[in-house]
């Protein structure tokens, strides 16, 4: 089947979107407030804690044996599968909210106490903290039996501040998102390669701890910890987490990972049906796109017009989804905040056509980029100012394990693998204008692709029709296809009474 983006298409699409979000209200965040379903075009301004948590070494897990076989998939999602199972137990018994848990990292919402309470932002902190800890103190007793899988490295990021709640109003797999600095720069000071407790300044200073010129480089000290520990009281301690997730896991054991083949296209997988038992795993490519400059834009926006970010990322995040599902077969795996993660594989239910799967997701790629693009520009007639934005795209290919973790009625989506964090760390390092394939991905793939790339393995502004005209130049067969089925799509329909009459100019003689 031929992929390929249309302009009129990605336009018709886009304009539905922004009608969803003609009119948003906005609505300050009270006692108790349900926010498990809030409709597409509300969000709630929300004072609170946020709290990140980030296994640092989940790439050494993968690394367990030296070839990317089923056996190094296994441990590992059978260990985030523990750890997962572990941390939902804490955050449930501190009243603490699971916002996401994406892989290796955790994110939460400490709302509790209320604003309307005096010394609510330091109780807040010092819950998260405590919190933090008791993470960490618990994960160092339920980690894998499995002596080749290490003990998980944790680094934890707190920020504390105002963010947007809202939903990303897709159907049939709702995720809510916070908008706004704290959820940010917690991310942010969470992404290192020290373990360890560390607070922005706008949270230290809630719990009176000095201002430091970088505070990624400094973690809490024991002591500090203590202190904040002392603060929030928690009504739990590490021994009984860990006892009662060591009875939850006799009476619920995970069982073991079990993996078949999807015949592609990856669009048409039923995620919500995945188990441990009936687990996906094979060759594709997983492709990570990202809102750059995002944090500003909604710092700009929150007090003054918090409207246009919900707007923005409403329409922005469901075309990007549009794309890669409807355009280009794959399948969205989950947002992770304004970034969006996929997979798509070409080929048949034995084999997968690599240099097709690299291909497909170049012009991928390129269309996400091309739909972007456009979003802005019907965004911006609409009076809404999307100044500062860009989209920052990362893929690579390898084995891809798909599953789902927890137990029934409350399991998350997970896609692993060492190409699943390559395309991540390859969309890092790129701009708002940029696109970046990963080493494997460059390697497997046609030699039109690797010259589109070049040895920098990143090149900028790259559109659907940009890539597609350098790979079909290039002899690209998957790309030749894709433009020959745009321009079919482009061509005016010629009316069957016109197409089969025949018209001599000149008698037959």
């Amino acid at each position: 089947m031929s992929h390929t983006w249309k302009h009129d298409r990605a336009e018709a699409q886009i304009n539905k979107r922004i009608s969803d979000v003609q009119t948003v209200e906005i609505a300050e965040y009270v006692r108790d407030t349900d926010l498990e379903s809030i409709p597409t075009s509300k969000a709630y301004k929300v004072d609170g804690v946020h709290l990140y948590a980030d296994i640092l070494n989940l790439d050494e897990m993968l690394h367990c044996t030296d070839i990317e076989g089923e056996t190094c998939h296994k441990r590992t999602l059978r260990f985030l599968n523990q750890h997962f199972r572990a941390v939902d137990r804490i955050l449930a018994r501190t009243d603490a909210k699971r916002v996401d848990f994406h892989n290796q990292r955790l994110h939460a919402l400490i709302s509790k106490p209320y604003n309307t309470q005096a010394g609510a932002e330091a109780a807040r902190v010092n819950r998260s903290v405590a919190i933090a800890q008791l993470v960490i103190n618990v994960l160092k007793e339920t980690g894998d039996t499995d002596e080749h899988i290490p003990d998980a490295m944790v680094r934890v990021g707190i920020d504390s501040g105002r963010a947007l709640a809202v939903n990303n109003g897709r159907n049939g797999y709702r995720e809510q998102l916070f908008l706004g600095e704290p959820a940010n720069l917690a991310a942010k000071i969470a992404n290192g390669t020290v373990p360890g407790i560390f607070l922005t300044n706008a949270a230290r200073a809630a719990i009176g701890l000095d201002k430091l010129d970088d505070p990624s480089r400094t973690a809490l000290t024991k002591e500090e910890i203590k202190t904040c520990e002392e603060a929030a009281a928690l009504n739990v301690t590490a021994r009984i987490i860990v006892d009662e997730w060591e009875e939850d896991m006799k009476n619920n054991p995970i069982g073991a990972f079990l993996f078949t083949r999807h015949a592609p296209p990856f669009r048409t997988m039923d995620i919500p049906a995945l188990t441990p038992t009936n687990s996906r795993r094979q060759e594709a490519l997983s492709i990570y796109a990202d809102i750059d400059g995002f944090t500003k834009y909604v710092k700009r926006h929150i007090d003054d017009r918090p409207e246009d970010v919900v707007k923005t990322l409403h329409v922005i995040r469901a075309e990007l989804e549009r794309v890669l599902t409807s355009d280009f077969d794959g399948r969205r795996i989950r947002f992770i905040g304004d970034c969006i993660h996929g997979l798509l594989c070409e080929g048949t239910a034995q084999n997968t056509d690599i240099e097709a799967t690299i291909s497909v997701g170049t012009l991928c790629a390129g269309g996400l980029r091309s739909s972007f693009n456009l979003a802005l520009e019907k965004l911006g007639e609409n009076g809404v100012d999307t100044k500062g934005l860009g989209l920052a795209i990362g893929f690579e290919y390898g084995f891809m394990a798909i599953s789902r973790l927890g137990l029934k009625g409350d399991r998350i989506r997970c896609a692993v693998s060492r190409g699943v964090l390559a395309s991540e760390q390859k969309q890092k390092l790129c701009n708002g204008t940029e696109t970046a394939i990963g080493n494997a991905a460059y390697d497997n793939a046609t030699q039109a692709v690797r010259d589109l790339f070049g040895k920098r393995r990143r090149v900028a502004r790259l559109d659907f029709n940009e890539a597609t005209d350098a790979l079909s130049g290039g002899g690209d067969s998957t790309a030749k296809e894709s433009r020959a089925e745009a321009l079919k799509m482009a061509a005016p329909a010629v009316p069957k009474s016109v197409a089969f009459e025949v018209r001599p100019h000149c008698k037959v003689r």
